[in-house]
């Protein structure tokens, strides 16, 4: 998979947060954002999947599969 650029444009003071951010981390603005981004995709693909299996076996279903029931 080869690399493409994008360029934003961005409000100054949302820079300054994303440098922040970055620089808790030990990373570049660039690197920062790219993780963000890989993260929310995966948390999207995570809740459809998720959706997905409890389509299939129902709310409760899902809930349950491998849990012992207490009582």
């Amino acid at each position: 998979m080869g690399s493409t650029v994008l360029s934003l444009r961005i409000d100054g003071e949302l820079l300054d947060r994303l440098r922040q951010h970055a620089a808790k981390r030990g990373m570049s603005v660039q690197d920062y954002v790219v993780r963000t981004l890989i993260r929310d995709d995966f948390d999207e693909r995570f809740k459809a999947a998720v959706d997905e299996t409890e389509k299939f076996y129902g709310s409760e279903g899902a809930a349950g599969v491998g849990a012992e029931e207490i009582t």
